[in-house]
Formats: structure tokens, C-alpha cells, sequence
């Protein structure tokens, strides 16, 4: 009957946790049953079983870090002859400016 309406359903083997993350909190899954159904294209996914925790969101602090591209930190560490590493603090230092990891790590 399924079929016939453009539904399928399959399951997901193997899963070990979901994490269902909002700004405040994570919600943790563990070991769950996992199922995808197909309607008309739509996928959606169904999480059922398992052992639940919720904590508060570690990823709120590290947000106000800027991402720091390999790309650019290989780029300041050859302006200024120091190591990936110490380019990658500057510019998080510097919120991911450029010229100023740059300056900072010359002076």
C-alpha cells in the first residue's frame, strides 16, 4: 500500500547516537533505531528507542570563535615565518583578520 502512494521505508543499521542540537541544549541519543521514509521525495527521519540525556550546548561558547581555514593560517604562518599553530591562535586572536594576525605575529 505504501508503494503505491510513493512511500518507502528503510532502516538505517549501525547507529550509534543521534544528536538533536538547539542553541541551549544537545539532546543525546543513544543506540536508537533510525528509519528514513521516502514520501513524494520528502525524506524523513524517525528516531525511536534508546537512551536519552540532554545537556547544555557546548558548541554556544565555541561560537563566538571565528573558523579558522588551514588555508589561511598557512598563509600567515609563511608571511610571518611562525609555526600553523601559533598562526591559528593569532587569528582567532584577531577574529580571523588577516592582516591583523599578521601584524600581530611580526611585532
Amino acid at each position: 500500500m505504501m508503494q503505491r502512494m510513493g512511500m518507502s521505508m528503510d532502516a538505517v543499521d549501525d547507529v550509534e547516537q543521534v544528536i538533536i542540537r538547539t542553541r541551549s541544549k544537545d539532546i543525546v541519543i543513544e543506540q536508537p533505531e533510525v528509519a528514513i521514509l521516502n514520501m513524494q521525495g520528502q525524506k524523513v527521519f524517525q528516531v525511536a528507542g534508546g537512551t536519552v540525556t540532554e545537556k547544555a550546548a557546548e558548541h554556544a561558547a565555541s561560537a563566538s570563535k571565528p573558523v579558522v581555514s588551514e588555508e589561511d593560517a598557512r598563509l600567515v604562518a609563511d608571511q610571518t615565518g611562525k609555526s600553523v599553530d601559533e598562526a591559528k591562535k593569532a587569528l582567532v586572536e584577531c577574529e580571523g583578520d588577516l592582516a591583523k594576525a599578521i601584524l600581530l605575529l611580526q611585532t
